[in-house]
């Protein structure tokens, strides 16, 4: 029997509490890695809302790591990315804490997410783990980019213009766009992210590597620090022979970091550890999947929540038998939006009322924040035992 079924078949027992069992699971781990302090940093990969690395999450964090004793840690990871400056300041705080720190990513630390597992001194995965590139995503003007795609589609307009020599008309109004401002913030972003990994593994992940596996010999700083910027260009996404990832969402497995020559340890190999951080995963997404949480910060003996803001629904008259009046609260702007909530197909629309969206998402008319209505979906068919149409 998997891991997920032998839970799911408790849910419905009493007796069965999800957290503690979550908890006893990441004492496991902790007792397995030699009675190492513990910390797990996990979002919902899967939810909509603030799930990224973000500035709200350094106080949660700092908070957790004062429960902590020891010179060492481990740190759980599951991340869709965020921003690598909190990536940076979290880094900080846990090496100014701990002499020595284990990263395990039991499934996805993606971006800002990747160049904290380069801040520890050993990195956990198992075969179906995966980092990602760190090219940095820029938010500027309501836009979201790749800051290298941005930079190499700003040089071919550059080649191509010099080739010619001539600018091609059609690129006009794509530069108009651009401002000084946006080409040295892709700059910037990129450097930082390069640097931080860069300074991280010479500084943390190499701190131990004395000698060539291969040949025996010393290693000497200078090598140390090469091998560390090798490896952060390739994470970065530059032009680099065998190593080119195209998106920014592209899986980095344990074979990739081997082949960049990235000592990794695959815990699969290790089977009571592999059980307890498997079972302690499956708890958590678990969690995530039958609550409205999407942000968990916790040690084996104390936790901090973050939870997806629901939209409140009000019926405002006299449901009828094939329809619903609501509305719908933008936690952005306070709009209030009237949304009519159909049971039966071809329902003429209220005048002043918009239709609950087929795909769940709502864009509120005033602000285009986008708020996803899938739980209030699900209660309301709960509820009224029909589905809305």
């Amino acid at each position: 029997m998997g891991v997920f079924t032998e839970y799911m078949g408790k849910m419905s027992d009493p007796n069965f509490k999800i957290e503690v069992e979550r908890k006893n699971q990441l004492l496991r781990i902790s007792k397995l890695r030699g009675n190492r302090a513990i910390l797990a940093y996990a979002s919902a990969l899967n939810k909509p809302g603030p799930i990224a690395i973000d500035y709200d999450d350094r106080l949660p964090i700092f908070d957790q790591l004062s429960n902590l004793k020891g010179e060492e840690i481990d740190i759980i990871l599951e991340t869709p990315g965020g921003y690598a400056e909190v990536a940076e300041d979290i880094v900080k705080i846990i090496r100014k804490r701990f002499s020595k720190v284990g990263m395990i990513i039991p499934s996805y630390a993606k971006s800002a997410g990747t160049i904290m597992v380069m801040g520890g001194d050993e990195i956990l995965m198992q075969p179906t783990s995966a980092l990602g590139p760190i090219d940095a995503q820029v938010f500027q003007a309501g836009k979201r980019y790749s800051a290298n795609a941005f930079l190499k589609g700003f040089e071919k307009i550059k080649e191509n213009a010099n080739a010619a020599g001539r600018l091609n008309l059609a690129y006009v109004p794509i530069l108009q766009m651009i401002s000084p401002g946006e080409i040295q913030s892709c700059e910037n972003a990129l450097k930082l992210a390069e640097d931080l990994v860069t300074k991280w593994l010479w500084k943390y992940k190499f701190k131990f590597w004395d000698t060539h596996s291969s040949t025996g010999e010393s290693v000497t700083e200078e090598e140390k620090e090469k091998r560390a910027n090798d490896i952060a260009r390739i994470l970065c996404g530059h032009d680099v022979e065998k190593f080119n990832w195209l998106s920014h969402g592209r899986s980095i497995t344990i074979d990739d970091l081997i082949e960049m020559r990235l000592k990794v340890t695959d815990y699969s190999k290790m089977p009571e550890l592999f059980d307890a951080i498997n079972r302690y995963y499956t708890l958590l997404i678990m969690t995530f999947n039958t609550s409205d949480i999407i942000k968990i910060i916790e040690t084996p003996n104390s936790q901090i929540y973050k939870r997806i803001y629901i939209p409140s629904q009000q019926v405002l008259a006299k449901p009828q038998p094939d329809l619903l009046m609501g509305h719908v609260d933008c936690p952005k702007c306070k709009t209030k939006t009237l949304i009519q909530i159909n049971f039966r197909e071809n329902l003429p629309i209220n005048p002043g009322a918009v239709p609950f969206p087929k795909d769940n998402e709502f864009i509120c008319p005033s602000c285009k924040e986008k708020i996803n209505l899938t739980d209030l979906r699900i209660e309301i068919e709960r509820k009224h035992n029909k589905k809305i149409v």
